[in-house]
């Protein structure tokens, strides 16, 4: 590819359906695969569409996620666990920080993007503005983990009007988010050469987190505020329904550029790359960077519901699930993969693109890692 020829900023759409109802050595599920694989490498995100995912679902999810983030604070502090690193339960506003804010990696980055292209600025940006609530969805190991708190239960909070609903409503919408993603973790394992299921096999006990973020609208709802600083996820893959508000803006890694997130409406869902696949994978997919903010289309959504819902509350829920490898893993650069990493990053360098100084991928546990960047967040005590 010249320097003349951009990228488009359009995410690839990817479809799952063709991969889940036609032979896998057919023409066209070879080729789906193969841009499923690409549009990793190229952008590090993609839109992936699968018949089988119900908007209705995620509409019944961000309903019960407004109803409970819209309770006491008192309220949901009984729902936090911070002696589990949060990795279950609640996260409150205020408690994550950005990594970016002191990763100097990550602020080179940045400094490389033109600045219409930048981030908001998050250099003295104190913790993110935003709550969780992570509900796992995982298959119980056949032997001991080496890492009990990345493992832990989950929790169901007590009020009324939301107990009944909680775990049949997180566990509906967790499950079609989570048979999507393993769908494409097979799709792009079969593009990059390797056997479908490499990925869904490391990933069997993972500990996979329904995600959803929120944020109170009616405290943070200025144009430029920061819900969600600039930061790559942990995880191998991140997959998101649509959210009723804008702001999740992504850098697609080959074109510098910013793109707003626009998840059409019906059976499509975001799916970006994460540190564990660019670990396993040598670089040669990397994670996506990404940040949450408000702007003029998020308060245009505000007023909108403003006065279409006026009882309804006003908090902007992310229908995020963070799909994992498995805690006790070892995370290392698969051989072929690294050695074409290297033939991508010399291509990119001879267009002219600096992509930084080369990063190591050592090889440890996926428990070891998912908790060194759980301290560089802040979410772990050092």
């Amino acid at each position: 590819m010249t320097e003349s020829q951009e990228l488009s900023m359009d995410l690839p759409v990817i479809d799952l359906d063709v991969f889940l109802h036609n032979p896998r050595d057919s023409v066209e599920v070879q080729a789906e695969c193969v841009k499923a694989a690409n549009a990793l490498i190229t952008y590090g995100a993609l839109v992936l569409h699968d018949s089988r995912v119900s908007e209705d679902d995620n509409t019944t999810f961000l309903d019960l996620l407004e109803d409970y983030f819209a309770q006491p604070e008192e309220d949901l502090k009984k729902d936090e666990r911070p002696e589990l690193s949060y990795q279950i339960g609640v996260t409150l506003e205020n408690t994550e920080k950005p990594k970016c804010a002191v990763d100097e990696p990550c602020l080179n980055v940045i400094e490389r993007l033109a600045p219409s292209e930048r981030p908001l600025d998050i250099k003295g940006h104190e913790p993110d503005p935003k709550c969780r609530f992570f509900w796992r969805m995982v298959e119980a190991p056949p032997y001991e983990t080496q890492f009990p708190g990345l493992n832990a239960d989950n929790i169901t909070p007590d009020a009324p009007h939301i107990k009944e609903r909680w775990g049949p409503v997180m566990n509906q919408w967790g499950t079609s988010m989570k048979n999507a993603v393993e769908g494409l973790t097979q799709m792009a394992a079969v593009g990059l050469g390797l056997p479908a299921d490499t990925f869904k096999d490391a990933g069997r006990y993972g500990p996979h987190l329904l995600a959803p973020t929120a944020s109170d609208l009616q405290k943070y709802g200025k144009v430029n505020t920061i819900l969600a600083g600039f930061h790559t996820d942990l995880n191998f893959l991140t997959i998101h329904g649509r959210s009723r508000y804008p702001g999740l803006h992504i850098w697609a890694r080959n074109t510098g550029k910013k793109i707003p997130v626009k998840i059409p409406q019906g059976n499509y869902l975001l799916v970006q790359a994460g540190k564990q696949l660019e670990h396993i994978t040598g670089g040669l997919i990397k994670a996506g960077f990404h940040e949450v903010v408000v702007n003029e289309s998020t308060v245009k959504v505000i007023n909108d519901r403003k006065e279409k819902f006026p009882n309804r509350p006003l908090v902007r829920i992310s229908s995020t699930f963070f799909w994992h490898l498995s805690s006790d893993y070892d995370l290392v650069p698969i051989p072929e993969l690294k050695e074409k990493a290297k033939e991508v990053r010399a291509a990119q360098f001879n267009l002219g693109k600096d992509e930084g100084e080369e990063v190591e991928y050592p090889a440890l546990k996926v428990g070891e890692q998912v908790s060194n960047e759980l301290r560089h967040i802040a979410l772990m005590a050092k």
